[in-house]
């Protein structure tokens, strides 16, 4: 038997480590991301998403009190209607922060309900004959793809 008495015993291997191996060393830490500063016209936009998803989120709530309260004709399609309502505000909630940070991925899903909300409330507005809520809506869709639509807000996702 040759002992090296100079080199330093491993240490004891614990009983995971030889059932399932060894965890690798810990790899060196990402380099930090320049993070790219909103501008005021995507940060104006990220509010006005956000004031969207707090009203679907209040929409999604009276629909439910209407649900619980009321005798709809359909209960699981009103129960569907909240749950639809519900996930519209999470995702718009979601983007709004998106934008606020210039995440890349916020923009599509931003523009994609302003096309389903202007459809909406072009229907309240003039097939529905509800202006008071149809004109709102478009209001403030037009507003939102305004702003993502300004030179500054397309310069903010292409310096990333």
């Amino acid at each position: 038997m040759t002992e090296d008495r100079g080199a330093p015993a491993p240490p004891p291997r614990r009983l995971a480590d030889r059932l399932f191996g060894a965890s690798i060393a810990q790899p060196a830490p990402r380099p930090a991301t320049p993070r790219t500063e909103a501008p005021p016209s995507l940060r104006r936009a990220a509010l006005a998403v956000g004031l969207e998803a707090l009203l679907f989120g209040l929409g999604a709530l009276v629909l439910l009190v209407l649900t619980v309260t009321g005798d709809p004709e359909s209960v699981p399609r009103a129960l569907a209607e909240v749950v639809l309502a519900a996930l519209a505000a999470g995702v718009l909630g979601a983007a709004a922060r998106g934008l606020w940070r210039v995440a890349g991925w916020a923009r599509g899903p931003v523009i994609a309900l302003q096309l389903f909300l202007g459809l909406t409330g072009f229907t309240f507005a003039f097939s529905a004959q509800q202006p008071l809520i149809g004109l709102p809506i478009l209001a403030l869709v037009g507003t939102v793809l305004y702003l993502l639509a300004t030179p500054e807000s397309r310069l903010a996702y292409l310096d990333r």
